[in-house]
């Protein structure tokens, strides 16, 4: 099966409120795929169906043949042990310590000894550049730093799928550069998938294999980064060169400002 997860005619929404639609997505073993799009087009919604923690309305997700949604409690937490997630803004555990941190999936999920589960915290500390800032606690480091921690207790339980929610938001150039290059290095070391979910066009497009663009949780555009950077279409064109005019509009959809005043007409 060439592909680690495939997403096929999903339709999800709350309640009335529709958020992805007609999403047909696949995601190849070994690649680095980036899903991209503005806020509120759907792409961490894309992360939670195949975590399992939303379920379709209709369509399915399937990750390593599995369809996620009709799996019961425990083999959909044996499934979550193939996956890895860094979460937005990295979400760790501000009162453990770094390495502490990065020993918690390993701790919950194994019954290794705790003699090796300090040689692979260390060893995935290393990886990220942060072995000598085992003891620390996250509010002694940086915000580069702490995302760096956050991708090695990700990447703990050597996960087929790594999936990275906006990894770069908040981080300086230098410290973007390095996040984008590690992912990359990590997902060829491991042979992973790697699902990155990002606004950041030129770290994303550095990376990636292949992007796909949601916009109002409907794929409008696919392909590689060199194919999206040349491309015609007016959506993509608008989001690469951020452009503030163009298909996405600025407000949310409904009645008009002078409507809501009752004054009646514009805009």
């Amino acid at each position: 099966m060439p592909n680690l997860v495939e997403i096929r005619d999903l339709h999800f929404g709350y309640g009335e409120r529709p958020i992805l639609s007609e999403l047909t997505m696949d995601f190849p073993r070994g690649k680095v795929i980036a899903v991209m799009g503005g806020s509120g087009s759907g792409k961490t919604t894309v992360l939670r169906l195949i975590g399992g923690q939303l379920q379709p309305q209709s369509g399915k997700v399937t990750v390593d043949g599995q369809v996620v949604h009709t799996l019961e409690t425990n083999a959909l937490y044996q499934l979550r042990r193939k996956m890895g997630m860094l979460f937005q803004h990295g979400a760790l555990f501000t009162d453990m310590s770094v390495f502490d941190n990065v020993a918690f999936p390993l701790r919950e999920h194994t019954n290794l000894s705790e003699e090796l589960i300090r040689d692979l915290v260390l060893m995935k500390l290393h990886t990220v550049g942060l072995r000598n800032a085992s003891k620390l606690k996250p509010a002694e480091i940086s915000g580069g730093m702490a995302r760096r921690v956050a991708v090695a207790r990700a990447i703990a339980l050597d996960p087929q799928l790594i999936m990275y929610d906006e990894p770069f938001a908040g981080l300086d150039p230098i410290s973007m550069g390095m996040t984008a290059n590690l992912i990359r290095k990590l997902n060829d070391a491991l042979g992973s998938t790697t699902i990155l979910v990002s606004h950041d066009v030129h770290e994303s497009f550095l990376i990636a294999d292949y992007v796909y663009f949601l916009s109002s949780g409907k794929v409008v555009a696919q392909g590689t980064p060199a194919e999206m950077s040349s491309s015609t279409d007016p959506y993509v064109k608008q989001f690469v060169n951020a452009e503030p005019d163009g298909p996405v509009p600025f407000h949310y959809p409904g009645t008009s400002l002078a409507d809501d005043l009752g004054l009646g007409g514009g805009a």
